[in-house]
């Protein structure tokens, strides 16, 4: 039985949407606006056509005018939850990495996840999964993934030099269609 057609298409990748983060000196404005309106004596339905808002938005909005005034309709302060460390812990966590693996116990000097996770957890008790330590290292260390150097070490870096100078003239294709030989 051959495989039907539409799965051997490939279908294109769609770009990851990033949305915009929330200006929430904007929002606090919008509400305040409303509140001037609910002050005018406008009904929830003619601030949310006028604001662009939902008829429920606004009907929330209104009530919490309603029982608290303009102050009911302040900002609540930052959106989602609280990081799980705070800026003193992740001084502290990064004066621990810069300090490198060994000092922190481990053979040799590469730093990988699992390692830089229960450095995190030794210095400020909190665990993380090594998958989101990364996140931690470059959104709010500032930290750059590295891969060491890998050299053989036979390597003869004299030899590597006359092969260059003297071989890869030779076997190196050119555009005038010379090549091997």
């Amino acid at each position: 039985m051959a495989p039907s057609p539409r799965s051997q298409t490939k279908q294109p990748k769609r770009p990851k949407v990033v949305r915009p983060r929330r200006d929430f000196a904007a929002l606090e404005a919008r509400r305040m606006r409303a509140a001037d309106l609910f002050a005018r004596g406008r009904r929830p339905a003619e601030v949310a056509r006028e604001l662009e808002v939902s008829i429920q938005t606004a009907s929330v909005w209104h009530t919490r005018w309603h029982e608290g005034g303009k102050k009911a309709l302040r900002g609540a302060g930052r959106a989602g939850r609280l990081p799980r460390l705070d800026a003193a812990q992740l001084v502290k966590v990064e004066k621990a990495l810069g300090k490198g693996p060994k000092a922190n116990g481990y053979a040799t000097e590469l730093w990988t996840l699992p390692r830089v996770a229960e450095v995190i957890e030794a210095v400020t008790g909190v665990r993380f999964h090594p998958g989101h330590v990364w996140r931690i290292l470059r959104e709010q260390l500032g930290w750059s993934r590295q891969r060491p150097a890998r050299r053989a070490i036979e390597r003869n870096d004299e030899a590597i030099a006359a092969w260059v100078k003297k071989d890869w003239p030779r076997v190196k294709k050119t555009p005038d269609g010379g090549g091997r030989g």
